[in-house]
């Protein structure tokens, strides 16, 4: 028989009393959201041992490289990669120019995973996760419990250039991670490498609420010292009447806009960080208010920017994020083209990046004048398992929804988009033609679905 669940030892193998009576808070407090999921940090004590000397090497190591010259710890990493991993082993032998290497794209990921997975990392501890982005390519992602929980590691080193140590402990909720859709995975859990603190994974949508008003006073009892979510969610959030305020909020996933930062940092009295972070890749870079740019958080990173034939363009040129390198051991890149543009700089020689176009927070607006964010389509058109498509919202508040590879299925297509914005809603469904760049899947002419 297969086994569908998991014990609380499975999810929490370190956990204390201490930990136990955090996560009890969490789940029951009488203003708790409706938890939807469970989920745990999965971590041995050898795993916190890695994790804790990790964040140690990560935040002291000095990050970049010289112009025009690679890291020194990049020909190892190739000669691993053409070794170990099926994807880039079917290339043959390695390349003498290392800009000889094919670049790979989301597409290739998401056409067959388990090419990119190594032959030298046991599937023992494998967890994995879905994640839909902007490209159009929905994927499946490799992962182990050590690199989820070394994401904090980043995520600290950006917060000391603010001048932010964390402090939270035993007793005290570290992180709130905050969506805001119709449909969110949310959870409790435990930070191991912090005493045990609390961490939150909720959803600020009515629904998964008893009372809507409940938002407001859970975030006071929790007293998360850091906000993590996106342009969408920190909006939503901004409305809510709370009288307790976190010591920094980190935004990721979408481009957030130096006005909206502005306000937020207003409405709660701390600083707000956009993070340039990719499911694939994990945190990346970081805006710096003095440079204007973003500065690199991975040691382990090689960047290039490339054109559109995957060459690379000189120092202060305009192309492709392209990857080399990540501290995910379960998913090792090579060369791979992000879809997002920028210009890589050297500032005080420190590689930086530059006029960084991410990927931009839509919502979109129902027939009832409700708006609901991109991700709510996402998942709408996950069964239909897309390649790729895009969606369009006019000033009049027509759509226009452009797919490739549908098969004839737009009829059910259309019956899951109605169901969302209407039925009344005008909707034009059209096939789409391969797209040579970089493809923004969700785009509106209304005023107010930028963020």
């Amino acid at each position: 028989m297969n086994k569908t669940t998991t014990t609380e030892s499975e999810r929490y193998p370190t956990l204390t009393d201490s930990g136990r009576k955090m996560l009890k808070f969490l789940q029951e407090h009488p203003n708790a959201p409706i938890f939807r999921n469970q989920s745990g940090n999965r971590l041995s004590a050898e795993d916190v041992k890695r994790v804790i000397a990790f964040e140690k090497e990560s935040c002291a190591a000095e990050v970049g490289w010289i112009p025009n010259k690679f890291p020194g710890w990049l020909s190892d990493f190739v000669e691993r990669c053409f070794r170990e991993v099926p994807y880039y082993r079917s290339y043959g032998g390695i390349p003498l120019k290392f800009y000889d290497i094919p670049t790979i794209h989301r597409g290739d990921l998401s056409e067959d995973i388990a090419q990119f997975f190594p032959d030298d990392v046991s599937i023992d501890r494998l967890i994995n996760f879905r994640t839909s982005g902007t490209t159009g390519h929905p994927l499946l992602l490799a992962s182990h419990p050590v690199v989820a929980a070394n994401y904090l590691a980043f995520h600290k080193r950006a917060l000391k250039h603010y001048g932010i140590e964390l402090k939270h402990g035993r007793g005290q909720v570290g992180v709130a991670l905050i969506g805001f859709q119709r449909r969110c995975f949310t959870y409790v859990s435990v930070t191991p490498t912090m005493g045990e603190s609390g961490l939150v994974k909720i959803n600020l949508h009515p629904s998964d609420w008893r009372d809507p008003e409940d938002r407001a006073l859970y975030l006071d009892a929790i007293a998360a010292e850091i906000y993590t979510g996106d342009p969408i969610s920190f909006s939503e959030l901004a409305k809510l009447p709370v009288k307790t305020f976190p010591r920094a909020m980190l935004s990721t996933s979408m481009t957030l806009q130096s006005s909206f930062r502005r306000q937020l940092e207003k409405r709660f009295q701390c600083p707000v960080l956009d993070l340039y972070s990719l499911n694939e890749a994990g945190p990346i870079a970081f805006a710096d208010k003095k440079t204007g740019g973003y500065k690199l958080l991975q040691h382990c990173m090689y960047i290039e920017i490339t054109d559109r034939m995957g060459r690379p363009v000189k120092i202060d040129e305009r192309g492709e994020i392209t990857l080399t390198g990540g501290f995910n051991f379960c998913l090792p890149l090579l060369r791979y083209r992000t879809g997002d543009y920028a210009t890589l700089k050297f500032i005080d020689g420190e590689p930086m990046l530059f006029d960084l176009e991410g990927r931009p927070p839509v919502r979109f607006r129902t027939m009832t004048g409700e708006w609901i964010n991109n991700i709510e389509i996402t998942h709408s058109l996950l069964p239909f398992s897309i390649p790729r498509f895009t969606l369009h919202q006019y000033s009049d508040g027509s759509l226009l929804l452009q797919v490739l590879g549908t098969m004839g299925f737009h009829q059910e297509i259309r019956d899951s988009i109605l169901e969302l914005f209407g039925k009344g809603q005008k909707m034009e469904i059209s096939e789409m033609i391969e797209p040579e760049g970089k493809m923004i899947q969700y785009t509106s002419d209304l005023e107010g679905s930028l963020f």
